[in-house]
This record gives structure tokens, sequence and C-alpha cells, in this order.
């Protein structure tokens, strides 16, 4: 079964997002803030994680910065979930190592786990 770790402190869009997934058949582990992100990712590690930009305390790029820093870690396909609709964001996000970027009004809660089923292949 694979794990999905969501870190996203919005509650509502985590949950739903987390329903589906364990709808699915997923495993699933959730995370509110980049730090408590960070301890999961090591201590876990998912699958695939599903990465908001804006959290409280450290950010989404600063999670994929130390994600870089451990080769245990850096394999791990990232996906991000975001409201940054910047070229110039989608752009750093992508260089720093996620597989894809959806920003958040864009995209449906089916059309994301369509996305990560689709990183998983």
């Amino acid at each position: 079964m694979k794990k999905i770790l969501i870190i996203e402190d919005d509650k509502f869009l985590r949950e739903l997002i987390a329903k589906k997934l364990i709808k699915e058949g997923f495993e699933i582990s959730e995370a509110i803030d980049g730090e408590e992100g960070i301890k999961k990712i090591k201590e876990e590690k998912p699958d695939l994680i599903l990465l908001d930009l804006i959290l409280p305390g450290i950010d989404g790029f600063e999670v994929l910065a130390r994600m870089r820093e451990e080769s245990a870690l850096y394999s791990i396909p990232v996906i991000i979930l975001s409201n940054l609709g910047q070229k110039e964001d989608i752009e750093k996000g992508l260089k720093m190592g996620a597989v894809d970027y959806l920003i958040k009004a864009h995209f449906t809660p089916g059309e994301i786990i369509d996305k990560i089923k689709a990183a998983l292949k």
C-alpha cells in the first residue's frame, strides 16, 4: 500500500484529499506545517508528498530544500499544491525537484488524485 504524506495547513482541503485517497486504497499521513512535514518525511519515508507552499513556520520551498540535502529523501516524488500561481514560483518549485505543480484553484480533488496516481506510476 502506497503512503501519501499531505503537508497542508488548510484543514478542510487536507481532510477532503485524505478521504479521497483512503477511498482509493492509499495510506495517509498528514502534517499541518513544514516542520512537522520534515519530521514525518524522515520518519515515515512516504511514497509521495503532496506539499503546500504557504505553510506556518517553514514554507514548502524550505521543505524541498531540506529534502534535497538528504539522499534518502531526495528521490521521494513531491507534488506541489499551491495558491501561488506565478510563473517564477512554478519554475522555482520544479527546479527544486517537484515532479508536478498544481494550482489549487485549477484542480478538483478528483483531478489531484489522478495526478498523484500518475506520479506514482
